[in-house]
């Protein structure tokens, strides 16, 4: 199953935000990777490198490879209304980032994980499929038999707040979870300027 695999903080260094999460690594060196780290100026990026950087951000943030993404583009931009609350709306729609978002998993990389190796269950049936698109009403649990992993109980004894993730309920006791809409583009946390990504695929 493709999927990124590389160095993670050297990623979100580039881009200047703890994309994969708080990270000591992230916080020691906040300048951009390389050998001369932050004593060079740069030159300032033309609109095509900004809509690129932004594209990749979004990338890496959902764990997202290019011919997904693009592929998650044009049916975003099927879809009526604004495409790149579209796009998002998408992305946050996918199984693996809502198994993150209700606090089951301490990252999208462990909620990956989760899912394929079958831990997860979808609307009563156990699915191994990260990219998995859900639809308002659809029902997301841990496999009865999955309920004593470390990382799962670990995890959900946290007691996320998932109240500010407006589009989703999600039950500790029974972990279970109900993805009840889709996001309104201001519910959405990821620092992302979706307009970037339009214009980029636009051109």
């Amino acid at each position: 199953m493709a999927r990124y695999t590389g160095p993670k903080q050297k990623k979100a260094r580039a881009f200047g935000e703890p994309i994969f999460g708080y990270s000591k690594a992230f916080e020691k060196k906040k300048y951009r990777p390389g050998q001369h780290g932050n004593s060079r100026r740069r030159r300032q990026k033309s609109d095509y490198a900004l809509q690129l950087m932004e594209k990749q951000k979004a990338k890496y943030t959902y764990g997202v490879l290019e011919r997904q993404f693009r592929n998650m583009f044009e049916k975003a931009s099927r879809k009526h209304g604004v495409t790149g609350t579209n796009l998002l709306q998408l992305l946050e729609s996918r199984l693996d980032n809502t198994v993150f978002r209700m606090g089951i998993a301490p990252t999208r990389r462990a909620a990956r994980q989760l899912v394929s190796h079958r831990h997860i269950v979808l609307n009563g049936v156990l699915t191994n499929i990260p990219s998995a698109h859900l639809r308002p009403g659809d029902v997301v649990e841990v496999r009865g038999q999955s309920r004593n992993l470390n990382i799962v109980v670990e995890q959900i004894g946290k007691k996320t707040d998932i109240r500010k993730f407006g589009w989703l309920e999600f039950n500790p006791d029974k972990m279970r979870g109900v993805f009840m809409a889709y996001p309104e583009r201001e519910q959405i946390p990821e620092k992302i300027n979706e307009q970037l990504i339009v214009e980029l695929y636009s051109k």
